[in-house]
């Protein structure tokens, strides 16, 4: 038995060590938003944040996630961050596909924590990691704007 604190529970999962977080998130624990891409860590689709880093849950062994705290895109509606970045989505209607839009939130997000005014050359170095097939760039870019703009995230 593993436990792993997911968006501020501690669960006790049965699994084996190498196990991805990815899969522990979607298939034990029954999170879904967090999206399965590609399995190798190159598209983004499967961003979680642990103890506020983004980190790509395919590529994480459950067993590498000791007592760190996992967060999901479940949990980003409970956070100032979250909820800004998720807003400005909306506003800005991000979204054409969707799939890989939960990754790219949870990459946004971490990065506003950090830095709570982007340029756009640093939203640019920290973004490219998350692949958005429908070249959702440009709108993604002023979302983090907008969310960041206005005093709207607290620094």
């Amino acid at each position: 038995m593993t436990t792993v604190n997911v968006n501020g529970v501690d669960h006790q999962v049965d699994v084996d060590d190498d196990m991805p977080l990815l899969w522990v998130v979607r298939d034990v624990l029954g999170m879904t938003g967090t999206k399965f891409g590609c399995g190798a860590g190159l598209c983004g689709a499967c961003t979680v944040h642990i103890d506020g880093e983004a980190q790509f849950a395919c590529q994480t062994p459950i067993a590498s996630v000791g007592t760190s705290k996992v967060t999901t895109i479940e949990a980003m509606k409970d956070s100032p961050i979250g909820k800004a970045v998720q807003e400005a989505w909306i506003d800005t209607d991000v979204v054409q596909c969707g799939y890989c839009q939960p990754g790219q939130i949870m990459r946004a997000c971490a990065m506003i924590a950090k830095s709570p005014q982007p340029t756009d050359a640093e939203i640019d170095e920290v973004m490219y990691t998350n692949l958005c097939r429908c070249g959702c760039y440009p709108r993604i870019r002023a979302a983090i704007h907008k969310a960041t703009g206005a005093g709207k995230v607290a620094a």
